[in-house]
C-alpha cells in the first residue's frame, strides 16, 4: 500500500465514512491512477476532466455512475491532498430525472403469494413492511425486533445513522412463523456462511424469482419494494416530514419526490376544466342530400 493510499484510507476513518464508501473510494482513484500511470499526487484537473470524458465516452457509463468516481476524486484532492480546487474541476453530469415505477397494493399482494420459502417471504415483507433498504434487511438482528415497543430497530442505515421503523402487527405474525421455523440465534436473515449475515446478492436472487413466479411485468427489485412503501403512504395520508424519518433520509427535499408519484392523491385532483360552465352542445352537421 502506498502512503498515499495509506493517508487517505486513515483520512476516511477518521471522518467515519462507511466500509463500502471506503472500498469504493479507493478502487475509483486506483482506477484513475493506472489509467494514466502516474500517482494521483502528479496529476492536475486536467486529466480529472480528461478521466471523466473517456468514462463517458469510451466506457459509456451512466452519468449516475459517474457519482462515486467525483466523490472519490474530491475526498482526494480536497481532504487528503488539500487542493483548493473548486466543484468546476470535478464537473458533475446533471443525472436525467426519471420515476421510479411503483408496484400496486394488488401487485404487491401478488408478489408475495408467489414467494413459496418462508424466509425470502419474512426477508421481502420486512423490506416493504418497514421500508428498508437492502443492506438494512440483510444486517437485521433478531433483538432488533421489538415486540413490546413494536417498532423496528435499524442499526447503522445510510449515513451511519440509527433509526426505528414500525413494526406491523401482520408483518410480526410472519417474522415469529420464521422464527419458530428457523430458529436464527444472531442475524435474523442469515447467510449460508455461518455467523454471516445474508448477502444482498441473494436477496436480489430470491426477489427475481418471486417477480418471474407472479407473472408481474414491472420490474421489481428490493428497493421498489421501499418506493412503494413511501408512495403508499403517501396516498393514505400519511404527512411527509414522518415518511422521511421512516425512510431515513437526510433531506426533506429526498422524501418530497414521492409527491409525483403518488398517482391516487396527486391525479386524483380536480382539474379546472371539471369547473368550467358545460358548454352549449355542439350542432349536428346538416345531412347531405341523398341524389340515388
Amino acid at each position: 500500500m502506498t502512503p498515499l493510499r495509506q493517508r487517505m484510507l486513515h483520512d476516511m476513518q477518521i471522518r467515519n465514512l462507511a466500509e463500502n464508501t471506503q472500498k469504493s473510494y479507493l478502487q475509483q482513484v486506483s482506477s484513475f491512477a493506472r489509467h494514466f500511470r502516474r500517482s494521483p499526487e502528479l496529476l492536475c484537473p486536467d486529466e480529472v476532466r480528461a478521466w471523466l470524458i473517456y468514462l463517458r465516452e469510451e466506457r459509456k457509463l451512466a452519468p449516475s455512475s459517474l457519482g462515486p468516481t467525483i466523490g472519490a476524486l474530491r475526498f482526494l484532492y480536497r481532504v487528503t491532498l488539500k487542493r483548493d480546487w473548486s466543484d468546476e474541476d470535478f464537473p458533475l453530469p446533471k443525472k436525467p430525472a426519471r420515476l421510479p415505477v411503483i408496484l400496486s397494493f394488488d401487485e404487491v399482494t401478488a408478489f408475495f403469494d408467489a414467494i413459496p420459502s418462508l424466509k425470502h417471504r419474512a426477508m421481502l415483507m420486512t423490506a416493504y413492511a418497514a421500508g428498508l433498504r437492502i443492506s438494512e434487511v440483510a444486517h437485521l438482528k433478531a433483538i432488533d425486533i421489538d415486540s413490546q415497543r413494536m417498532v423496528i430497530r435499524v442499526n447503522q442505515g445510510k449515513n451511519r445513522k440509527d433509526r426505528y421503523v414500525m413494526l406491523s402487527p401482520r408483518l410480526l405474525e410472519i417474522l415469529r412463523a420464521y422464527w419458530h421455523d428457523a430458529h436464527p440465534r444472531d442475524w435474523l436473515f442469515p447467510g449460508d456462511i455461518p455467523g454471516r449475515p445474508i448477502t444482498p446478492s441473494a436477496i436480489r436472487l430470491a426477489c427475481n424469482m418471486a417477480r418471474e413466479r407472479s407473472g408481474i411485468k414491472k420490474p421489481i427489485t428490493p428497493h421498489s419494494l421501499r418506493h412503494a412503501f413511501a408512495t403508499h403512504l403517501l396516498e393514505t395520508g400519511t404527512d411527509v416530514r414522518r415518511i422521511q424519518l421512516l425512510m431515513g433520509h437526510r433531506s426533506l427535499s429526498t422524501t418530497s419526490r414521492y409527491l409525483r408519484i403518488a398517482t391516487s392523491t396527486v391525479c386524483a385532483t380536480t382539474s379546472p376544466f371539471d369547473l368550467l360552465p358545460h358548454p352549449e352542445p355542439i350542432p349536428s352537421p346538416p345531412a347531405a342530400p341523398e341524389y340515388f
